[in-house]
Protein backbone atom coordinates (compact mmCIF):
# COMPACT_ATOMS: atom_id res chain seq x y z
CA UNK A 1 0.00 0.00 0.00
CA UNK A 2 1.21 2.89 -0.86
CA UNK A 3 0.88 6.72 0.13
CA UNK A 4 -1.12 7.61 -3.70
CA UNK A 5 -3.68 5.28 -2.90
CA UNK A 6 -4.97 7.05 -0.25
CA UNK A 7 -3.96 10.69 0.04
CA UNK A 8 -5.79 13.32 -0.68
CA UNK A 9 -5.06 14.64 -4.32
CA UNK A 10 -6.61 18.64 -3.86
CA UNK A 11 -5.21 20.21 -1.14
CA UNK A 12 -6.11 23.68 -0.18
CA UNK A 13 -2.77 25.71 -0.69
CA UNK A 14 -1.14 29.45 -0.87
CA UNK A 15 1.05 31.96 -1.99
CA UNK A 16 4.16 33.16 0.20
CA UNK A 17 2.30 36.75 -0.40
CA UNK A 18 -1.16 35.64 1.40
CA UNK A 19 -1.74 37.99 4.05
CA UNK A 20 -1.83 36.10 7.56
CA UNK A 21 -5.77 37.20 8.31
CA UNK A 22 -6.72 35.83 4.90
CA UNK A 23 -4.20 32.53 5.72
CA UNK A 24 -6.37 32.03 9.22
CA UNK A 25 -9.99 32.97 7.74
CA UNK A 26 -9.13 29.79 5.12
CA UNK A 27 -8.14 27.55 7.67
CA UNK A 28 -11.41 28.86 10.01
CA UNK A 29 -13.61 28.12 6.58
CA UNK A 30 -12.17 24.79 5.91
CA UNK A 31 -11.99 23.51 9.33
CA UNK A 32 -8.12 22.83 8.96
CA UNK A 33 -5.11 23.27 10.90
CA UNK A 34 -2.50 24.24 8.19
CA UNK A 35 -1.80 25.35 4.47
CA UNK A 36 0.97 24.33 2.13
CA UNK A 37 2.34 27.37 0.62
CA UNK A 38 3.09 27.20 -2.80
CA UNK A 39 5.28 29.30 -5.64
CA UNK A 40 5.11 28.72 -9.49
CA UNK A 41 3.47 25.07 -8.60
CA UNK A 42 6.05 24.16 -6.01
CA UNK A 43 5.77 23.75 -2.38
CA UNK A 44 7.52 26.81 -0.45
CA UNK A 45 6.68 25.99 2.36
CA UNK A 46 3.86 25.02 5.50
CA UNK A 47 2.23 27.43 7.65
CA UNK A 48 0.13 26.33 10.80
CA UNK A 49 -2.76 27.84 12.67
CA UNK A 50 -0.38 27.91 15.55
CA UNK A 51 2.32 29.89 14.30
CA UNK A 52 -0.33 32.45 13.26
CA UNK A 53 -2.08 32.92 15.97
CA UNK A 54 1.76 33.58 17.80
CA UNK A 55 2.35 36.46 15.69
CA UNK A 56 -1.46 38.32 15.83
CA UNK A 57 -1.67 40.63 18.98
CA UNK A 58 -2.77 39.52 22.23
CA UNK A 59 -5.80 40.53 23.39
CA UNK A 60 -4.02 42.39 25.98
CA UNK A 61 -2.02 44.53 24.02
CA UNK A 62 -2.23 48.66 23.56
CA UNK A 63 -2.36 48.53 20.23
CA UNK A 64 -5.59 50.06 19.12
CA UNK A 65 -8.30 47.94 16.42
CA UNK A 66 -7.14 50.42 13.84
CA UNK A 67 -3.42 49.41 14.39
CA UNK A 68 -3.84 45.80 14.96
CA UNK A 69 -5.75 45.81 11.47
CA UNK A 70 -2.77 48.04 9.92
CA UNK A 71 -0.18 45.62 11.15
CA UNK A 72 -1.72 42.11 10.15
CA UNK A 73 -2.70 43.39 6.84
CA UNK A 74 0.98 44.06 6.56
CA UNK A 75 1.90 40.54 7.62
CA UNK A 76 2.46 37.89 5.35
CA UNK A 77 2.40 34.15 5.64
CA UNK A 78 6.20 33.94 3.86
CA UNK A 79 7.53 35.95 7.34
CA UNK A 80 6.13 32.91 9.54
CA UNK A 81 6.02 30.09 7.29
CA UNK A 82 8.38 26.49 7.81
CA UNK A 83 10.66 26.66 4.65
CA UNK A 84 11.51 22.96 3.58
CA UNK A 85 8.28 21.07 5.65
CA UNK A 86 8.69 17.13 5.90
CA UNK A 87 7.39 15.73 2.97
CA UNK A 88 6.54 12.34 1.32
CA UNK A 89 6.12 11.19 -2.19
CA UNK A 90 3.51 9.26 -3.81
CA UNK A 91 5.32 5.97 -4.04
CA UNK A 92 6.45 6.23 -0.22
CA UNK A 93 4.77 2.92 1.87
CA UNK A 94 1.90 3.89 4.01
CA UNK A 95 4.33 2.32 6.96
CA UNK A 96 6.81 4.88 6.26
CA UNK A 97 4.65 7.77 6.43
CA UNK A 98 2.99 6.59 9.68
CA UNK A 99 6.31 6.19 11.12
CA UNK A 100 7.44 9.87 9.88
CA UNK A 101 3.69 11.08 11.58
CA UNK A 102 4.63 9.64 14.67
CA UNK A 103 8.34 10.14 15.48
CA UNK A 104 8.08 14.10 14.00
CA UNK A 105 4.48 14.26 15.94
CA UNK A 106 2.94 15.24 13.04
CA UNK A 107 -1.12 15.49 11.80
CA UNK A 108 -0.35 15.28 8.16
CA UNK A 109 2.31 15.03 5.78
CA UNK A 110 2.31 16.94 2.44
CA UNK A 111 3.14 14.66 -0.33
CA UNK A 112 5.74 16.08 -3.51
CA UNK A 113 6.67 14.86 -6.77
CA UNK A 114 9.51 16.11 -8.32
CA UNK A 115 9.00 19.47 -5.96
CA UNK A 116 5.65 20.02 -6.69
CA UNK A 117 2.51 19.56 -4.51
CA UNK A 118 0.75 16.89 -5.72
CA UNK A 119 -1.65 16.30 -2.30
CA UNK A 120 -1.81 15.39 1.02
CA UNK A 121 -1.97 12.55 3.52
CA UNK A 122 -3.51 12.68 7.60
CA UNK A 123 -3.45 10.55 10.31
CA UNK A 124 -7.17 9.76 9.52
CA UNK A 125 -6.30 8.56 5.80
CA UNK A 126 -3.14 5.80 7.82
CA UNK A 127 -6.36 4.93 10.02
CA UNK A 128 -9.09 4.59 6.98
CA UNK A 129 -6.60 2.01 5.37
CA UNK A 130 -5.85 -0.15 8.92
CA UNK A 131 -9.13 -0.29 9.04
CA UNK A 132 -9.97 -1.88 5.72
CA UNK A 133 -6.49 -3.81 6.12
CA UNK A 134 -7.86 -5.42 8.97
CA UNK A 135 -11.37 -5.94 7.18
CA UNK A 136 -13.33 -4.11 10.40
CA UNK A 137 -15.65 -2.85 8.43
CA UNK A 138 -16.90 -6.36 6.88
CA UNK A 139 -18.65 -9.30 8.46
CA UNK A 140 -17.22 -12.28 9.96
CA UNK A 141 -15.15 -13.50 12.89
CA UNK A 142 -12.27 -12.36 14.70
CA UNK A 143 -9.55 -14.71 15.72
CA UNK A 144 -6.63 -14.20 17.97
CA UNK A 145 -3.68 -17.40 17.96
CA UNK A 146 -0.81 -17.19 19.78
CA UNK A 147 2.28 -18.49 18.30
CA UNK A 148 6.19 -19.49 18.75
CA UNK A 149 7.75 -16.87 16.06
CA UNK A 150 8.66 -19.24 13.76
CA UNK A 151 8.72 -19.05 10.14
CA UNK A 152 5.61 -20.59 8.72
CA UNK A 153 3.44 -19.88 11.01
CA UNK A 154 1.29 -17.99 9.10
CA UNK A 155 1.14 -20.22 6.33
CA UNK A 156 0.18 -23.37 8.68
CA UNK A 157 -2.84 -21.25 9.96
CA UNK A 158 -3.58 -19.72 6.33
CA UNK A 159 -3.31 -23.58 4.92
CA UNK A 160 -6.62 -24.70 7.47
CA UNK A 161 -8.37 -21.47 6.27
CA UNK A 162 -8.24 -22.72 3.17
CA UNK A 163 -8.72 -25.89 3.19
CA UNK A 164 -12.16 -25.00 4.70
CA UNK A 165 -13.37 -22.46 2.07
CA UNK A 166 -13.20 -19.77 4.09
CA UNK A 167 -12.70 -16.30 2.60
CA UNK A 168 -9.93 -14.30 5.01
CA UNK A 169 -10.92 -10.29 5.03
CA UNK A 170 -8.21 -9.22 7.22
CA UNK A 171 -4.85 -10.34 8.96
CA UNK A 172 -2.34 -8.82 11.33
CA UNK A 173 1.02 -9.63 13.54
CA UNK A 174 1.68 -8.40 16.66
CA UNK A 175 4.75 -9.34 18.64
CA UNK A 176 4.92 -10.31 21.87
CA UNK A 177 8.46 -10.22 24.52
CA UNK A 178 9.17 -13.64 25.09
CA UNK A 179 9.21 -14.58 21.67
CA UNK A 180 5.53 -15.30 21.02
CA UNK A 181 3.53 -13.56 18.56
CA UNK A 182 -0.38 -13.03 18.28
CA UNK A 183 -2.05 -13.59 14.76
CA UNK A 184 -5.27 -11.92 14.38
CA UNK A 185 -7.06 -12.80 11.68
CA UNK A 186 -10.93 -11.78 10.58
CA UNK A 187 -12.65 -14.80 8.17
CA UNK A 188 -15.64 -14.29 6.65
CA UNK A 189 -18.06 -16.55 8.72
CA UNK A 190 -20.23 -17.28 11.82
CA UNK A 191 -19.35 -20.82 12.70
CA UNK A 192 -15.36 -20.74 13.60
CA UNK A 193 -16.02 -23.71 15.23
CA UNK A 194 -14.28 -26.14 12.79
CA UNK A 195 -11.66 -23.41 11.72
CA UNK A 196 -10.91 -23.28 15.31
CA UNK A 197 -10.56 -27.10 16.28
CA UNK A 198 -8.05 -27.40 13.53
CA UNK A 199 -5.78 -24.79 14.09
CA UNK A 200 -5.91 -26.46 17.61
CA UNK A 201 -5.13 -29.12 16.37
CA UNK A 202 -2.33 -27.84 14.63
CA UNK A 203 -0.81 -26.90 17.95
CA UNK A 204 -1.92 -23.10 18.77
CA UNK A 205 -3.19 -21.64 20.84
CA UNK A 206 -6.37 -19.76 20.38
CA UNK A 207 -6.96 -16.78 22.98
CA UNK A 208 -10.10 -14.83 21.87
CA UNK A 209 -12.98 -15.36 19.52
CA UNK A 210 -15.48 -12.78 18.37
Amino acid sequence: MFVKDCMSTTPISITPTTPILEALNTMKKNKIRQLPVVENNRLVGLVTERELLTVTPSPATTLSIYEMNYLLAKMVVKEVMVKNPVTVEPSSNIEDAALIMRDKKLGSLLVTENGKLVGIITQTDVFDKLISMFGLRKAGTRLVIETDDRVGALADIVDEVRNLGLNLVGVAIADKSDRKVQIMLRISTADPGPLVKNIKEKGFTVTSIS
